[in-house]
């Protein structure tokens, strides 16, 4: 793939004009696909876009890009932490704010591709401002909450940060989790972090979706997974047990992890198992394209392949003639 010729449009731009496109949709919809024919006619670069796919050991269950995909087309954040040291979507905004103009010095199109909304709408618009807690710290509450429980943390948190705590109910892990450190931290409590909003970025997105009938989709979701079976997911589930990760961290609680965890704990068959996975998924794609309908400035893709379709939209979105 060979860099624009001066004469490109993303040579011509000013920093406020610098393009960005996102490539949305459930999960199955075709995205990771699409995003590879893409950049064989684009000069551009994948930024992962799934929330999943940032942790290492969660390879096959996430539908990451093949090592052979990766060789081919420049990837970003992927594989950036481990699942013992969450991230969350403003600490994904500050890293992909950091990459982008790092893309456009080298006139690259920076193609966001993957189904979390939250972290592209933290890159659209960006979010409030908290404080990157180290994994030591995180590891002491978990233990205190392994000791006394989740509920007593939450007391502990009403105590130093009750608007949070308010916000919160009383076994919520995740955000107890994040709330408390954030104090112990900084000694600042989480609620005032938030009232900080960092301005909007300058670039200019185009919000491309892929929302395939759900006649489509369903079956696609319950093949896919079937093949991460047959490729060595119940190996990965173990391993990730083995590791002894935390099952309240974000990771594991991933849709097919968390199914075959409960296998592996004796709590279900493995058919039940595959079977509950399966109907997680589709539960979790009707989510998604519920935030996605609810998206402003979406461009939808109506009929495959989708191709050509969506680089007519990006070419009109560069000023080039298709």
């Amino acid at each position: 793939m060979s860099p624009p010729s001066p004469e490109s449009p993303l040579n011509q731009l000013h920093p406020e004009d610098q393009p960005v496109i996102f490539l949305m949709g459930p999960t199955a919809s075709g995205k990771s696909r699409l995003a590879m024919e893409l950049a064989t006619r684009l000069p551009c670069e994948i930024i992962n876009a799934d929330s999943v796919q940032i942790y290492r050991g969660l390879e096959i269950g996430s539908a990451k890009p093949t090592h052979e995909e990766r060789n081919q087309v420049p990837h970003h954040l992927l594989d950036v932490t481990d699942p013992e040291n969450p991230w969350s979507a403003d600490r994904y905004r500050e890293a992909a704010w950091k990459l982008i103009p790092e893309l456009h010095a080298r006139n690259m199109l920076p193609l966001f591709v993957g189904g979390s909304g939250l972290y592209l709408r933290a890159v659209e618009q960006g979010l409030a401002l908290t404080p990157t807690i180290d994994a030591t710290l995180l590891e002491e509450i978990r233990n205190e909450a392994a000791h006394s429980g989740w509920p007593r943390l939450h007391q502990a948190l009403t105590e130093v940060d009750p608007d949070s705590a308010q916000r919160i109910t009383l076994n919520d892990a995740q955000r107890i989790l994040r709330a408390l450190s954030v104090w112990r931290a900084t000694g600042i409590p989480l609620s005032r972090w938030q009232q900080e909003q960092p301005p909007p970025p300058p670039w200019r997105i185009l919000k491309l979706a892929l929302i395939p009938p759900r006649a489509v989709l369903y079956p696609r979701i319950e093949a896919r997974f079937d093949q991460m079976v047959i490729h060595g997911l119940l190996d990965e589930a173990r391993t990730l047990l083995e590791r002894g990760c935390d099952r309240t961290l974000p990771a594991m609680k991933a849709v097919g992890y968390r199914q075959l965890f409960a296998f592996l704990d004796g709590d279900c068959t493995l058919t039940e198992a595959i079977e509950w996975a399966k109907q997680e998924s589709r539960r979790y794609a009707k989510r998604q394209e519920t935030w996605l309908k609810r998206e402003s400035g979406l461009t939808l893709l109506t009929y495959e392949p989708f191709l050509e379709e969506a680089l007519a939209h990006i070419h009109r979105f560069l000023g080039e003639s298709p």
